[in-house]
């Protein structure tokens, strides 16, 4: 899973994942703290990889397994003779005190599940700089099994009702164990944690967007030499700042290739092309393709053959101005870290497909190009501080995202000319609102989905017969999980008003208050 990128020198954390849900924000935590840092299932990290790493300290997540079963999830023992700082979580500490000589059960009524709190024992651990400045400490558990006796040479420092270990160390070896998540919000001093134990393994925090920025350029120049490049560019905040910082690692050998679908929001299709041709004179190819992508979609009304039309689409004509550009040998995405993560079996087996990504794999090889993604170890906040490092403008890089298939998954049932005008002026009146009571900053993603349903209404002594919206506003940290904003009844009947007012065609507004799980953030 490493690039190229990896391989200048970094002080570098591994992060075995043993398949909790929640590693990422493991790893989140860490590039907060300027640690660069990378998350491998636990059947990749051999010998041989360790070595090659060369990790100067190493965690082990959660996961849903339990260490008493037989072929359970387990590091290679070598890791234990690194001697560099590890520590488990969860499932990384049963797993620890199991291979190391302690001792696992089941539950017998120790299970913790949520909000717990833990007491100190009287001793003192650097670990825990910073906590039991109160008598205790909220932590988040998940765990059935329990550790029920510790590996020698552990202590315990931390307890809890139902997890008498719930933190245990061993000092000399600078092993840490805890079996709680200090990675989630629900354990809210747990970012501390995080930064003892980094302190302790001596990690300088020498992973900064700067030096990244240089980094990349470099590498860029040496993997794409005198050959030209390609960008697919959507308009959203990934593929914009690998565009940019191609550009400025090769100038005039980039190419980007803007494909108008019609199904772009008002005004979208000007602003990004005015942004690139006017601010980076960069190569632009708009590609206006409304008429084909429309045409194809008439009468579609099943989410998912929409989708795979516009996909298939997309790849046809992005080839077909591909084969305009000679000598180009080179595809560039804005691949992010979890698009990675997320395309991997953390067991190396099948498991079930959440999202596909289609810039993980796949169109570079019907395309016959070689792949430049010089995002691909990025998060998401890190790409938007790298773009304010390329001097990007804020109010593009804060935009909210937006999704591949544009209004189209916006649009639940048969896609019209009429529907998606009426949606983009909606969506206009609400980012307004959302923009002039200053809210955008706050809101992780905002938009307006018109419903595949016509609602009888009364508007000037009259009666209308039009569609019903609805608008959706989410907070969230990374998109996995989200919770629907709290709106004032105030902003939302004003909003709703101008809505009715302003956009002929709807006469009904809603407001989706689902979060994520159950729903998904967008509607289709």
């Amino acid at each position: 899973m490493a690039s190229d990128m990896t391989q200048i020198s970094h002080q570098k954390l591994l992060i075995i994942d043993f398949g909790s849900q929640v590693t990422q924000l493991i790893a989140r935590r860490l590039r907060e703290l300027n640690i660069y840092c990378e998350i491998h299932p636990f059947n990749k990290v051999t010998s041989a990889f360790l070595t090659e790493f060369d990790p100067k300290a190493v965690i082990f997540s959660g996961g849903p397994a339990s260490v008493i079963d037989e072929n359970s999830p387990r590091p290679p023992i070598e890791v234990f003779d690194l001697g560099v700082p590890i520590l488990g979580i969860c499932y990384g500490q049963q797993v620890m005190m199991q291979m190391l000589g302690g001792k696992v059960e089941r539950g017998h009524g120790t299970a913790e599940f949520g909000r717990a709190f833990v007491a100190p024992s009287a001793k003192k651990l650097p670990l825990l700089d910073g906590w039991f400045e109160a008598d205790k400490e909220q932590v988040w558990m998940s765990h059935g099994d329990h550790v029920s006796a510790i590996a020698d040479g552990f202590e315990v420092y931390g307890t809890s009702p139902n997890a008498p270990f719930a933190i245990t160390a061993d000092t000399k070896r600078n092993f840490f164990a805890v079996q709680f998540h200090p990675e989630v919000h629900h354990t809210p001093n747990g970012a501390k944690l995080y930064e003892n134990f980094v302190k302790l393994a001596g990690f300088t925090g020498d992973w900064t967007m700067g030096l990244y920025r240089e980094q990349a350029i470099a590498t860029i120049r040496e993997q794409v030499g005198d050959k030209k490049v390609i960008c697919g560019l959507s308009g959203g905040v990934d593929s914009s700042v690998a565009a940019v910082l191609i550009h400025e690692a090769i100038g005039d050998q980039l190419t980007c290739v803007f494909v108008d679908h019609g199904l772009l929001r008002q005004g979208e299709s000007d602003e990004v092309v005015a942004m690139f041709r006017d601010n980076y004179n960069i190569q632009l190819i708009h590609a206006d393709e409304q008429e084909l992508f429309l045409g194809e979609l008439d009468g579609q009304s099943d989410p998912e053959t929409k989708r795979k039309i516009i996909g298939s689409l997309f790849i046809d004509v992005f080839q077909k101005y591909a084969n305009q550009i000679e000598g180009a040998e080179f595809l560039a995405q804005g691949t992010l870290y979890p698009d990675v993560i997320e395309s991997v079996s953390f067991s190396g087996g099948p498991s079930v497909t959440i999202k596909s990504h289609h810039n993980v794999g796949g169109l570079p090889e019907k395309m016959g190009l070689k792949l430049v993604e010089p995002l691909r170890e990025l998060f998401k906040d890190e790409v938007r501080a790298l773009g304010r490092e390329l001097g990007l403008p804020a109010s593009f890089i804060g935009r909210h995202p937006f999704p591949g298939p544009g209004l189209a998954i916006r649009c639940p049932g048969e896609i019209t000319r009429e529907k998606l005008d009426i949606l983009r002026k909606a969506d206009a009146v609400y980012i307004d609102q959302i923009r002039k009571h200053n809210l955008y900053d706050e809101i992780w993603q905002a938009f307006v989905a018109i419903l595949p349903v016509r609602t009888v209404g009364v508007m000037g002594d009259g009666r209308t017969y039009d569609f019903a919206c609805a608008l959706r506003a989410v907070t969230s940290v990374d998109g996995m999980t989200a919770d629907y904003y709290p709106f004032t009844h105030e902003f939302l009947g004003e909003t709703a008003t101008r809505i009715i007012n302003e956009v002929e065609g709807i006469n009904r507004v809603t407001y989706d208050i689902t979060s994520k799980p159950p729903g998904t953030i967008e509607w289709e």
